[in-house]
């Protein structure tokens, strides 16, 4: 009921049935009795139609801080979250973070508790890192991107080898084995690239707006591609066939945000997505040995050819 409350006072238009049935899992007739027990409970409860014909609950004024629970859950989440952002050479995030969490800590009257609480969680939590080298990036170069996305800003920049400055409209950041920045170049064509966010050397936001390229998201930009490599001439049908010995540990793997899973008579299993990035496929696949197959594309497959090996102890 706490929880309930909580979302019909912190969605501005609060929250309907759907919504609930979606947020606690439950059905549509326990969904309606939670709305029942919500306007019996708190006096403060508006139920309103909105535009799109659907009932919603709010909760106005409602004085929730005295109705908190236990804030170790939170606390250690914005934690965890900024040590990642600091990790990553996000210090504004990491700041930020660290600001909300005291925020929370200085509205309670047990912080000494809820900080051992969460001490203790965090203390046994390990971090797991992937082998190999990372790259650093600079995190006044991250603030300068930032600032150009919020706006959206132009951002002149240094890149590469490149003596000369750029003028970039940066559409989105990709996260991965390496940081990019999505963005468009106009004075060589209307299509968003990516730069990567470790060959800036300096970056400064200008104070110039432009109009982000239409029907552009970065969930689908970042979608077309298996990692983070953009190539269009590599886009296309994906088809990998796991054996059925690795079909059961291939179903609990996301390859991709659009895969589709067909399981095989045989007991093998068939994972279908839309992608390019073929160096990237070959760099997870090599993991597999021979337990995998590539189907298509044709390059992809004479790519690993090769090297699926038959000696490896254990599975990704």
């Amino acid at each position: 009921m706490i929880r309930l409350a909580q979302l019909a006072a912190a969605r501005r238009i609060g929250i309907s049935l759907e919504e609930i049935v979606a947020e606690f899992r439950v059905s549509h007739r326990t969904a309606q009795r939670m709305t029942d027990a919500l306007e019996a409970t708190f006096g403060n409860v508006s139920a309103d139609i909105g535009e799109d014909r659907k009932r919603r609950w709010r909760l106005i004024d409602p004085g929730l801080d005295r109705l908190q629970l236990r804030q170790e859950t939170a606390v250690e989440a914005l934690e965890i979250a900024a040590q990642n952002a600091d990790a990553e050479g996000r210090l504004r995030h990491a700041r930020a973070l660290a600001d909300l969490k005291d925020g929370l800590l200085a509205r309670t009257a047990k912080r000494a508790r809820i900080e051992a609480d969460a001490e203790a969680v965090l203390t046994a939590m390990g971090q797991v890192t992937r082998p190999g080298p990372r790259v650093s990036l600079d995190p006044t170069i991250l603030d300068a991107i930032i600032e150009a996305l919020r706006g959206p800003f132009r951002l002149r920049v240094r890149y590469n080898r490149d003596q000369a400055h750029r003028i970039l409209e940066p559409h989105g950041v990709l996260l991965g084995h390496r940081t990019y920045l999505a963005a468009r170049d106009p004075t060589k064509a209307d299509e968003v690239r990516n730069f990567r966010i470790d060959l800036i050397h300096s970056a400064q936001t200008l104070n110039e707006t432009f109009s982000l390229k239409d029907s552009f998201t970065i969930a689908d930009y970042a979608a077309q591609a298996f990692g983070v490599w953009q190539d269009p001439e590599q886009f296309g049908e994906v088809i990998w066939r796991f054996a059925p010995e690795a079909a059961d540990r291939a179903a609990g793997f996301r390859f991709h945000p659009r895969q589709v899973m067909e399981p095989q008579q045989d007991g093998s299993l068939l994972v279908r997505f839309h992608a390019a990035g073929w160096q990237e496929m070959t760099w997870h696949l090599y993991q597999w040995g021979d337990k995998v197959e590539v189907i298509a594309p044709e390059p992809l497959r004479r790519m690993v050819e090769h090297h699926r090996r038959s000696d490896f102890s254990a599975m990704p």
